[in-house]
């Protein structure tokens, strides 16, 4: 059974068992002290690139390096950018 680890650690059966797993008691504290609803969601909220305009895909192929990118249209550049 979980012990009470004070005021600091707001779950203290879900902190054990990631010092449990090996994680550091610091790690642990994060986790187990964030909100449930957000903690393994997945992050961003980028728009679809066909959403972009494509002087915004022509940034973003210059931000990554993406060679060639001067002679393409906007349907190939979405291509380029998401097999780079």
């Amino acid at each position: 059974m979980a012990t009470n680890h004070g005021p600091q650690i707001k779950d203290d059966k879900q902190y054990e068992s990631l010092r449990d797993q090996g994680m550091s008691k610091e790690k642990a504290a994060r986790i187990a002290n964030s909100p449930k609803h957000s903690t393994g969601k997945k992050g961003g909220k980028a728009s679809s690139y066909e959403d972009w305009t494509k002087d915004e895909l022509m940034d973003k192929a210059r931000e990554i390096g993406l060679e060639g990118r001067s002679g393409l249209n906007k349907d190939e550049l979405i291509r380029k950018l998401r097999h780079h």
